[in-house]
């Protein structure tokens, strides 16, 4: 029976995950899940109180794997540049990924406080990561510069979720030269 309802769950946070790729946090309905998981409406209330506990779910599942694999990149980066580089893409090149989307819900703004700062602290740790490269570049508030520089990353990722109208490659190439230069050419 537990391991019915493990799959159960799965289920519905793959669907989640499919609705939010193909149409944002409007496509997340209860009656959207059951139908792509052919569980009725009720059940899938069995499983999640709302769609804001959904999305909490799928960022506490998915935000950790996503975290690693910016981890993974960085730690494979020989300089502190080249770790700053990689952090930013990262990111950026997982835009497009259907765990991905559910990060973005967030700003939704449906989730209740509680939610809200676990995935705060979450974001907080991966803003970390990149303080040991700031500091090796001589940076002395490595904390606020690495702040600011998730401020560029968040920016990049609105503009590529917009659909903005430079290609995703240029957004992303634009970002990385304000990590690494600033706003100096």
């Amino acid at each position: 029976m537990a391991e019915h309802r493990t799959m159960q769950r799965r289920a519905l946070l793959d669907a989640a995950r499919a609705l939010l790729s193909e149409g944002g946090t409007e496509a997340l309905t209860f009656p959207a899940l059951a139908e792509r998981t052919g569980l009725a409406r009720s059940s899938v209330y069995e499983y999640f109180r709302s769609r804001a506990a959904v999305v909490e779910e799928l960022c506490a599942v998915d935000f950790p794997v996503w975290a690693a694999e910016v981890e993974a990149a960085m730690a494979a980066a020989d300089t502190p540049e080249a770790q700053i580089e990689a952090y930013v893409r990262t990111q950026l090149g997982l835009v497009g990924d259907r765990r991905h989307r559910a990060v973005v819900a967030i700003s939704a703004g449906e989730l209740e406080a509680g939610a809200r700062e676990k995935i705060r602290a979450a974001h907080g740790g991966l803003v970390a990561m990149v303080g040991a490269a700031l500091t090796a570049l001589g940076h002395d508030e490595p904390r606020l510069i690495a702040m600011l520089l998730q401020g560029t990353v968040d920016a990049a990722v609105r503009r590529i979720e917009l659909g903005a109208a430079e290609h995703p490659d240029r957004i992303i190439e634009a970002a990385v030269t304000m990590a690494l230069h600033g706003v100096s050419r």
